[in-house]
């Protein structure tokens, strides 16, 4: 059963290397690296389970929380093509005058 799981997981990691590579826009690549980051801490998670360590949920966490922050921080770079334009900032710049 774990040997089926770690292969299902290696089947779909292939699968977003794929659309990585063959993406059409730059959001299906950004899509593509966040799958194969959410892909490689279940990774992670079996293999600790595999081995019988669970201070690999630990790591797997902590490289969960690190991939959320780099999607955002990528898809902000997308968006604003910069990091140090503050979002808040940009809605009230881009609102409307009144009168």
């Amino acid at each position: 059963m774990l040997a089926g799981g770690v292969a299902g997981l290696l089947v779909a990691m292939g699968l977003m290397i794929v659309r990585l590579l063959r993406g059409p826009t730059a959001y299906d690549r950004v899509l593509a690296v966040n799958s194969f980051g959410t892909k490689t801490v279940l990774m992670i998670a079996l293999m600790g389970f595999a081995v019988g360590r669970p201070d690999f949920l630990d790591v797997a966490i902590v490289y969960a929380l690190i991939n959320f922050i780099s999607t955002i921080a990528l898809m902000k770079v997308f968006r604003l093509r910069s990091l140090a334009e503050p979002l808040a900032r940009l809605s009230i710049s881009r609102e409307a005058p009144d009168g």
